[in-house]
């Protein structure tokens, strides 16, 4: 009997070892498959960075190519918008000297530099703005006042006060305006 114990506490080790291998293996598949697992996780999470950050790269590029453009494009602005004002000193004189002298020298003079400072101006990709008798706007316009008008419909620019500019499509200085309010 003591050899029958001995098969019986035998074959239950074996059983139990079989077992633990048996759970062991179990065990070493589910660690591998969670180890796949997190593996196909990182990979997938590390694709989306990389995809992301290609993206954000390609938008700073495309952002950088459009900044630099505007840069040239508007380059002589701070210059442009100095020189306005002495375009609109060199008109004052203008027109005083043509109210003073009808055909003077000097007046001859005087509208070929206007004209050459018009014409400085327009290569340069300089507007101006003529606001009398146009709808207002106040991305053009700036309303120094509002008077009654028969003549001239409510909302509309009566009169300009001083002349605005526009570089290509941006704004150098808004054009002062008088707005009607319309009948009395």
């Amino acid at each position: 009997m003591s050899d029958e114990k001995n098969e019986k506490s035998q074959s239950t080790a074996q059983s139990d070892e079989s077992q633990q291998q048996s759970q062991a293996a179990a065990a070493a598949d589910i660690t591998d498959e969670a180890a796949l697992s997190q593996l196909q996780s990182d990979l997938e999470r590390f694709r989306d960075l990389a995809l992301r950050s290609q993206a954000d790269f390609d938008n700073f590029r495309k952002r950088s190519a459009r900044e630099k453009e505007d840069a040239i494009k508007y380059a002589n602005a701070s210059l442009l918008e100095r020189l306005i004002p002495i375009l609109d000193s060199f008109e004052l004189g203008l027109t005083a000297a043509r109210a003073d002298v009808a055909n003077s020298p000097i007046l001859a003079g005087m509208e070929m530099v206007a004209k050459q400072l018009s014409d400085f101006l327009t290569d340069s990709g300089v507007q101006a703005i003529d606001a009398t008798g146009q709808k207002f706007d106040p991305n053009l316009h700036e309303a120094l006042a509002h008077e009654e008008s028969g003549e001239v419909a409510e909302g509309k620019v009566i009169r300009q006060m001083r002349k605005g500019y526009k570089l290509k499509d941006r704004l150098l200085r808004p054009a002062n305006v008088i707005v009607s309010k319309g009948k009395s």
